[in-house]
Order: C-alpha cells, then structure tokens, then sequence
C-alpha cells in the first residue's frame, strides 16, 4: 500500500502542474468546455494506471499530451466539428500590458487575438495541434515528436508548413502584408 501511496503522490507532483495547459489543450481538440474537462479527466485516470510504465527522468509533459492526444483519438473518429470560441468567455487569454491600456489598445487586442483565433480554426486539424503544441505549449521538437509519434524531421516540415499557412490566412483576414 505504502509504494501505491508513492506512486500516486508522484504522479500527483508531476501531473497537477501541467493541469492548465492540459485542459487548454483538450479545449482546442473538443471545441467544447465540459468535453475538454471530461477528456482531462479520462487522460488522467488513464495516466495514472499506467503511470507503472513512464519511464523516471524522461519527459513526463511529453508522455501525458501523448495520452491526451490519443484518448482524445481514440474517444472520437476525427478531431471534429468547429464550434465558435468567444473571447469573452477566455479573460486568461487577453494578456495584462504593463502600462494601463487605452480602450483602443484592447480593441486591438481583441481584434488580433479573434484574427489568431479564426484563422487557428481554419487550419487543418494536424497543423493546428502542431502550432498549439510548438507556440502555445511551448514543447520542443522531440517532444513533440513522441506526442505525434513522427520523426523529429516530419515535426519541423509540418510546423513550417502550418505556420506559412496560419500567415496567409492571417493576411488574407486582415489584409496586412507585412510580417510582423
């Protein structure tokens, strides 16, 4: 009982950290809210059981998006239907400048921020979660490798290929033709 009480404290001390971004994550998959936190909450549990096999000192991150990625797979036929994602109902998302932003700065904001966002949901399904998992999660290549199950090679050509692809749409949305 005692190595089962270790195990879990552990797997506790690892996974709680990371439960934000894994909810952020299952969000973007599901496009719904209570689906987001029953699909964390099935990775989770599924984690924990065969948390036996995560080998000690190797990426635990990597290893959990995995388990979330493939529960996610698995649970449906196809990273489904889009749904429209209000900003109001995400304040974390809006970030605090510095200084006191003008009403005009946050309109900007919100604009750039809804710009992301739509054109984020116009991706192929495959080069949004690439771009998410890269940009947003911050993951490095190899990690991201292990999550997809690609070589590190097809990582890099998909992230290139998504982010040029996220930059047209963002132009043709906003109409801007200069990088930013």
């Amino acid at each position: 009982m005692g190595s089962r009480t270790h195990t879990s404290d552990r797997f506790q001390d690892l996974a709680i950290p990371l439960l934000g971004s894994l909810y952020n994550h299952a969000q973007w998959l599901t496009r719904d809210a209570v689906e987001a936190e029953d699909l964390v909450q099935e990775s989770l549990a599924k984690a924990l059981r065969a948390f036996g096999s995560f080998e000690q000192g190797t990426n635990f991150k990597a290893w959990i998006f995995r388990i979330l990625r493939n529960t996610f797979l698995t649970s449906r036929t196809a990273i489904a239907h889009s749904r429209t994602v209000y900003l109001e109902d995400h304040p974390d998302v809006i970030e605090s400048a510095e200084s006191s932003p003008t009403p005009e700065d946050e309109v900007i904001k919100l604009n750039d921020l809804a710009a992301l966002r739509g054109a984020l949901e116009q991706l192929a399904p495959h080069m949004r979660e690439i771009v998410l998992l890269c940009d947003l999660e911050e993951l490095k290549y190899q990690e991201i490798a292990v999550i997809l199950d690609v070589p590190i090679g097809t990582v890099m050509s998909r992230l290139a290929r998504a982010r040029r692809a996220l930059r047209q749409l963002l132009i043709s949305t906003t109409g801007d033709t200069h990088e930013r």
